[in-house]
Formats: structure tokens, C-alpha cells, sequence
């Protein structure tokens, strides 16, 4: 079997490291690979984005299984390029995937077939969104529409911050054209959690939920970042809740697609807010979560590849089951210092060698480079360490054991993932 990875940052190398284990005897690539990838499967040189230059080389290859990670490339209709050569493809069309690219057709979908979420108002004019902010009480979270790299999410707790963020948008073009459209929406109060669904475009299995910490100071203070940590299992995904999220969340979005011919097959992903009125979605993604994958993935006690394939191939995934292994997993991702506004790369990194000969630590790559033969930072996430243990406080311990025995020149983390399960007053 012949297996290509799309992507090369943090959760593209968890899920390599978690389909070797799944198919060791299978040939992996992988587009660009970064250097955690590097010795893990053969590298192709072509973007993630260059959908016509992927889909040939995939086609003369005889390339079995292509998992789509970033949700660029999927925007941008990989999906239906593979699909026209008959290349299975896992991972949804471009039209199924604006549940991610377009938080306003998110927002407009939901309302429509009744998924609970935070009331909203979507603007293209400046005017119109200011006199909207002026008339509605704080606190306010001001998100563009497009992607944005995760960071497009302001939560404004005065109107004059409100204002800021919806003029940076649209007056500023502060995310490019991400923000050519906002969403100005209520804010929710409760806890936050992810929880990813592998779907065949009718049947969905959850995955196992986790909680991400998406804004840069301890305490989740600061601005949103692409996610500094993740940690699973949350003790508030219940069956019921889980139950409850399957039957009026994911399903009835599903169905709205399916009705809509934009048919979802993937990997649906719902950002939720635990509110004291049952779940309520913050948002879509249409692709795996990063930083959550890299807790997710490890703990799976099913290999995780005959859904992909059958859901790749057009299958069924009625029925399917997936097993967990009981242990906890807490991620903290490294990032280089000043992010998510500006940072240097170029810095050397040094990674302490028994680190690799762990079961129970794994360090997954995102933003690292080769520099002749020294390791350096090449992003803002620069990589993610993960503990694994029998209970969440072990985890935590590994982790931040694995953060220790890793030095670079503006090494910058949080110490607190996980602090709302372990500190619950």
C-alpha cells in the first residue's frame, strides 16, 4: 500500500506516525516534509495547495490512500482534483468544506436547520457592522468569515474593542481577504471542548473529544493563537453530552449537506461550547484540529486507517466502533517568542536524544527546518510534546519533562494546559 500525506506541520506528522503503526509494511510520502516527517516517509516536492501537480504525481505513482491534513488545500477543491482521476482521496470537497472557509455560510447553515449556536450578524461594510456593535451589549467576538489560520477570532469585552476588531477587518484587511466578510456573534459562556467526527457523508463515529487552549497566556488569556495545547480525555464529554452533539449536531449538518449536494466525507470537526442549555457549536473545521490530533491520535487503541480508506474509497462506515486505550494525553506546544504577531526563526534547536527512544513523551515537528546540519525554528508552533500517561496529572508530568529536556532561543509555552481538569475550582 502506498500512503501520501498532504501537509507538513504538527498533526500531518502525528497522523503519519499513527498510519506507520497502522500499516507498517505500507510506502508513505509526504508533501515537504518537515524534519520530524523527514525519516518517517519519502518526501514529494510540490506545495500542499498544488492540487493538479499533486493529483499526477499520485496517479504515476500508484498512490493508494491520500489524507488530506491542512484545510488549504481542501478549500481549494484537492478533493475533487483526485477525484476526477479516480485517486481515493480522504477528506471533503471544497463545497462541503465552506462549513470551514466561510464561517458565515457555517453560521447561516446552522440557523437553518436548527444546530444551536451563539446568536450572529454577518458584514461586509464597515458602516453597517459599527452601527450593529454600537447597539448590542459586550462581550462581542468579532471573527472573520475565511480562514485565517486560527487566529482570526477576536473576543472583545468592550464595544470599543468590538469596534477595532470589526475596522481592522474590513477597513484594514487585517487577515487579507479571510476578512473581506465578518461574523459579529454573542458571546458564550462555559467550557470549551473538540470534538472530531470521521464521516462517510450520512454515518459518523466521534472521535475521542479533547480541549484546546487557543489564546496565548496562561490562564487562556491574550490573543487567539492556532492552539499552544491540547489535552484528552475531558471529564465533561459524558455519553449523554456525546449523544446529544451526534443526534442534534452532527447529523442534522450532515443530512443539510448531503440535501445540498455538498455531502461532507472527512473528518467534520465541531468546536463546542458547553453552556448551561446543552452544547452549542463555536465553530466548524473540516480537517482534523491541531493541536488536538497529536492527543487524539496516540490514543487510539484501533487503527485508524480502514475508516479513512472506506470513507476515501466512497464506502460505508456504518456501524464502525472505535476503541480507546484508557490513558490520558497533554500537548504543549513550543512556539518561537511573540507569537502569534511577530517572531524570528533561524533559531538553533537541541532536543534531548532519549526523548526519541520514549513511548510514554512524543515530540511531533510543525515549524523546524534543517540548516545545513543544525535543527531551527521555521514558525510560530514550532513543536508539540506530548505526554502520555495513566492519568492526566502524569501526562501533564511527561510533557512538561519533554518541554524541559528542549531548548531553543525564545522558547516560549504555556505551563497550565489542562489547568480547568486538574485546578476544578
Amino acid at each position: 500500500m502506498k500512503i501520501l500525506i498532504v501537509g507538513h506541520g504538527g498533526r500531518e506528522h502525528a497522523l503519519l506516525w499513527k498510519l506507520r503503526r497502522d500499516a507498517p509494511s505500507a510506502e508513505f510520502f509526504a508533501t515537504r516534509p518537515n524534519p520530524g516527517m523527514a525519516p518517517l516517509a519519502q518526501g514529494v516536492d510540490l506545495a500542499p495547495t498544488d492540487a493538479e501537480g499533486l493529483a499526477s504525481w499520485a496517479e504515476g505513482r500508484g498512490i493508494s490512500l491520500t489524507v488530506v491534513g491542512p484545510e488549504q488545500p481542501l478549500a481549494g477543491g484537492i478533493v475533487e482534483t483526485f477525484r476526477k482521476r479516480g485517486l481515493p482521496i480522504f477528506g471533503p470537497t471544497s463545497t462541503a468544506a465552506r462549513i470551514e472557509s466561510s464561517k458565515a455560510f457555517a453560521k447561516e447553515l446552522m440557523e437553518r436547520v436548527g444546530v444551536p449556536t451563539a446568536g450572529y450578524r454577518c458584514f461586509r461594510r464597515w458602516a453597517d457592522a459599527e452601527a450593529y456593535i454600537r447597539e448590542h451589549p459586550v462581550p462581542l467576538v468579532v471573527k472573520a468569515s475565511g480562514l485565517a489560520a486560527g487566529k482570526g477570532a477576536i473576543i472583545c469585552s468592550t464595544v470599543e474593542e468590538a469596534l477595532e476588531a470589526a475596522r481592522e477587518m474590513l477597513e484594514e484587511r487585517a487577515f487579507g481577504d479571510a476578512g473581506a466578510e465578518i461574523v459579529v456573534e454573542e458571546f458564550m459562556e462555559g467550557e470549551e471542548l473538540s470534538v472530531f467526527g470521521l464521516t462517510d457523508g450520512r454515518h459518523v463515529s466521534l472521535l475521542l473529544p479533547s480541549q484546546d487552549h487557543k489564546r496565548v497566556g496562561e490562564g487562556d488569556t491574550g490573543p487567539n493563537t492556532g492552539g499552544m495545547g491540547a489535552y484528552a480525555p475531558i471529564a465533561l464529554a459524558s455519553d449523554e453530552l456525546l449523544r446529544t452533539v451526534k443526534e442534534d449536531i452532527f447529523l442534522p449538518i450532515l443530512d443539510a449537506l448531503e440535501g445540498s449536494a455538498s455531502p461532507f466525507r472527512g473528518v467534520l470537526y465541531a468546536g463546542l461550547m458547553s453552556t448551561p442549555a446543552g452544547p452549542k457549536v463555536v465553530e466548524f473545521n473540516c480537517r482534523f484540529g491541531d493541536p488536538e490530533a497529536q492527543v487524539v491520535l496516540p490514543l487510539l487503541d484501533d487503527s485508524i486507517l480502514e475508516p479513512l480508506v472506506a470513507v476515501a474509497r466512497g464506502g460505508s462506515i456504518a456501524g464502525v466502533e472505535i476503541r480507546w486505550d484508557g490513558r490520558s494525553a497533554l500537548n504543549t506546544v513550543l512556539t518561537s517568542q511573540g507569537y502569534p504577531g511577530a517572531y524570528e526563526t533561524g533559531r538553533a534547536i537541541t532536543i534531548a536524544p532519549e526523548l526519541q527512544e520514549r513511548d510514554d513523551l512524543l515530540v511531533f515537528h510543525a515549524g523546524t527546518r534543517w540548516e545545513d546540519d543544525t535543527l531551527v525554528t521555521a514558525g510560530g508552533r514550532v513543536l508539540s510534546v506530548v505526554g502520555l500517561g495513566q492519568d492526566l496529572e502524569e501526562a501533564r508530568a511527561r510533557s512538561l519533562e519533554g518541554v524541559e529536556a528542549i531548548a531553543f532561543e525564545g522558547k516560549s509555552y504555556r505551563t497550565d494546559i489542562g489547568w480547568r481538569a486538574l485546578t476544578p475550582s
